[in-house]
């Protein structure tokens, strides 16, 4: 990761009554992730109305960060992912908004970069009404794991 100039976020705490990661059997499901820092959203607000597209994809790609971190946490090494499966991206959208999936490309593309090949996955863009906290984006990672 440090050859991209990318460095893992600390893993958020849950906001709820939920685990970062289940495991169940080779497969680790990442629990949505929400852009935060420091305990602090760092982007809020509806897509299509005080979010703009970019910032929305830089939000996903944080997310992405945040869905690695707590990945590595629960796997011990991010050397065990043996392919990202599936990406759920969730988008706070304005009526008429409809560029979901190129906000969604700010995650996927982050985790083609990390992980080449095996970072290519299925994927789902959503627009939903409201996210916790007021979030503009949220992202659900499932992956592959070995041994």
């Amino acid at each position: 990761m440090g050859e991209l100039g990318l460095e893992l976020p600390p893993v958020p705490q849950p906001l709820a009554s939920y685990v970062p990661v289940a495991i169940a059997g080779s497969l680790a499901f990442v629990a949505g992730q929400v852009p935060m820092a420091e305990g602090k959203l760092l982007c809020s607000g509806k897509l299509g109305d005080t979010v703009g597209v970019e910032e929305g994809a830089e939000a996903a790609r944080r997310c992405a960060l945040q869905a690695m971190a707590a990945l590595r946490a629960a796997a011990g090494s991010l050397d065990r992912v043996r392919r990202i499966v599936k990406l759920t991206v969730f988008v706070a959208s304005a009526a008429g908004f409809t560029d979901q999936a190129k906000v969604a490309n700010g995650a996927s593309d982050l985790l083609g970069e990390v992980f080449g090949e095996s970072g290519r996955h299925a994927r789902s863009a959503v627009g939903v009404a409201e996210l916790p906290l007021g979030a503009a984006v949220e992202v659900e990672v499932t992956a592959e794991l070995q041994g």
